[in-house]
């Protein structure tokens, strides 16, 4: 009975002797909360699902992200500060969040017609601009990991959107943009910043008259169901900066971060390479549903629509910062005084 006893006895110590000599992230796998708005079938939706798959595989499950989809923890105009607070680990909000965050050169990615295609986009979201655009968030305490494509985003409304006399008078939904409330405005509408996730019943109900969306978000938002017309008018792009709680970030063991980083690169690879495909899915969704007439502007109207919005450009030029939309300009060789 006394050899049963001091047995015990010298196996509980070994265990306490084991685990008080284990670090505490092998014992259980370090858990990082990643919220976000949207539904988990768009292409941000997916590709937080793959990197929480990734994450899990490259650090041998001493990671477990948690991913939280459409608003389900916070809505777009909380998750911000629950990052900041530490309520959160990881965000990927829409690259307009940051100029009410106090960083506003990230509005220049508002800027209507900025950007022809992807190509002239990743010149900046992939080079030197877009990186020394993320080191602008380490003050707020937000370490800047990676740029994730949405696409390019088509205005809609009860009514035909053809003309830039069309949109005269009606109220759109915008996010909380400065360059946003200004592009509705020289178009003769009404701004109307709302959250995200109250967009459709606002929609329903007659709140607003219309809104701005990639077609993925358009889609899965079911927006078609409360939308009788969409233009696609390409006017602006819609991405996503992928944002970490900087303290947290640094906190974490050098190998794991490593191999975080591992599986934020594959993630971006894939957010990037399904956005305009999940983009024509849906694209073609939404003409089968055949609740939405979908029209293509011809080219006299695309340019017309440019020409009423170069002026934003100019009048926004000093809150984005003129030497960093010059260095935008230089790298995609758009010119708003050429058009």
């Amino acid at each position: 009975m006394a050899t049963i006893t001091r047995r015990r006895a010298l196996a509980l110590a070994s265990a306490v002797t084991l685990t008080l000599s284990t670090p505490v992230w092998a014992q259980a796998p370090i858990v990082i909360k990643f919220s976000h708005v949207v539904a988990q079938d768009t292409p941000k939706g997916k590709a937080a699902d793959f990197f929480a798959k990734r994450a899990a595989e490259l650090t041998k499950g001493r990671v477990k992200v948690e991913v939280y989809a459409n608003s389900a923890l916070y809505k777009d105009k909380e998750e911000m500060e629950a990052l900041q607070l530490g309520a959160v680990q990881m965000l990927a909000p829409s690259l307009a969040k940051f100029g009410p965050l106090g960083v506003k050169e990230f509005e220049l990615f508002d800027l209507p017609f900025i950007f022809d295609d992807y190509n002239e986009l990743h010149k900046v979201t992939q080079g030197p601009v877009g990186k020394a655009l993320l080191a602008k968030l380490e003050p707020k305490g937000i370490k800047g990991l990676a740029y994730w494509d949405n696409g390019f985003k088509s205005l809609s409304a009860n009514t035909p959107l053809r003309s830039v006399a069309d949109y005269k008078g009606k109220k759109f939904r915008i996010q909380s943009s400065k360059v946003l409330e200004e592009q509705v405005r020289a178009l003769g509408g009404i701004p109307q910043v709302m959250a995200f996730s109250e967009v459709y019943q606002a929609l329903q109900t007659g709140v607003v008259d219309g809104t701005e969306n990639p077609i993925s978000n358009f889609y899965t938002q079911k927006m078609h169901e409360v939308q009788k017309h969409l233009s696609l008018t390409n006017h602006g792009y819609l991405g996503y900066a992928v944002i970490v709680n900087k303290k947290f970030w640094d906190g974490l063991p050098a190998d794991i971060r490593s191999e975080l980083e591992q599986a934020m690169k594959e993630a971006t690879d894939y957010a990037n390479r399904i956005a305009k495909e999940e983009n024509d899915k849906a694209l073609e969704a939404v003409k089968a549903s055949g609740k939405t007439t979908v029209y293509t502007p011809t080219a006299q109207e695309r340019l017309a629509l440019k020409k009423a919005l170069a002026p934003v450009h100019l009048k926004m030029a000093d809150r984005v910062g003129k030497d960093t939309l010059q260095s935008v300009y230089q790298v995609t060789g758009f010119d708003p005084n050429q058009l």
